[in-house]
């Protein structure tokens, strides 16, 4: 039971970190590089680029 109950923190704190993280990126601007970057790719991998 205890260990299980570690495990549940430790997935709260992972989510809430992940979270965080998400909303800093989109607050500062990251979201357009990451998008710019992943169409990039995508087009490198059919083979438009």
């Amino acid at each position: 039971m205890e260990k299980k109950k570690s495990n549940s923190w430790l997935s709260l704190l992972i989510l809430v970190g992940a979270v965080f993280m998400c909303l800093y990126g989109a607050l500062t601007g990251q979201a357009d590089s990451v998008l710019m970057k992943a169409i990039r790719i995508c087009m490198e991998c059919i083979g438009l680029g």
